[in-house]
């Protein structure tokens, strides 16, 4: 995975690519501050001072049953580009899923691509699951979604998906953000939810409707 060095106080600030160009700014400097990310957006946000990129506890007082739709998605892969030099390849599998509680009665989705990756998957199955909901005419109700993903959830929160679009949809060194396909259209959807909230679950654990779409999307891909 690449990182990121952040020096914020340093011989020489700034952003580095790898763990020997940051040790160079801070080895012998008193009261170095850098930390390493996973995104340039994290990097730049520490560099201005921001410590936003810091895991945020949970809301207090989020309870499920305030909500008036719950809606869980999930998506995976079974490739080899979650290990170091590895990349997902034309045949490795992938599907996402979303179930839909509401009023008693349960919708649910999923479907597979070959040569996916799993934040590709990740997307889709917020996506489609927005579409299902103006489709069963929900969009207006109270709504939470429930996401294991860090990677659509900080997008979202963290309004690096705003930071984008304003941009044109690219990042801030210019480059497209990867699914930036994916990217556009649940931009246009997210509107079409009127009072929607986002939260984190930790995934393979013991969260039913997080286990449930987990298991959809796995049979999707035990049938590709």
């Amino acid at each position: 995975m690449q990182k990121y060095y952040a020096v914020r106080h340093g011989k020489k600030t700034g952003i580095y690519r790898t763990w020997a160009e940051c040790k160079a700014q801070v080895d012998g400097f008193t009261g170095a501050r850098y930390k390493s990310f996973t995104t340039k957006e994290e990097a730049e946000a520490f560099m201005k001072g921001h410590d936003s990129y810091k895991a945020k506890s949970p809301k207090k007082n989020v309870n499920i049953e305030d909500f008036e739709v719950v809606v869980y998605t999930d998506g995976g892969s079974r490739n080899h580009g979650n290990v170091k030099g590895g990349h997902v390849r034309n045949d490795d599998k992938a599907a996402w899923a979303y179930h839909i509680s509401v009023d008693g009665e349960t919708y649910e989705g999923t479907d597979g691509e070959l040569g996916a990756t799993n934040n590709r998957m990740e997307i889709m199955a917020l996506i489609e699951s927005i579409k299902r909901l103006n489709a069963l005419s929900l969009n207006n109700r109270k709504i939470i979604f429930v996401l294991d993903s860090q990677y659509v959830l900080n997008a979202i929160n963290k309004g690096w998906l705003n930071g984008w679009k304003k941009r044109g949809f690219k990042k801030a060194d210019g480059s497209a953000p990867i699914n930036v396909e994916l990217w556009r259209e649940l931009d246009k959807l997210l509107p079409t939810i009127s009072d929607k909230t986002f939260e984190w679950t930790k995934g393979h654990a013991n969260n039913v409707g997080n286990n449930r779409v987990d298991s959809l999307l796995n049979q999707t891909m035990d049938n590709m």
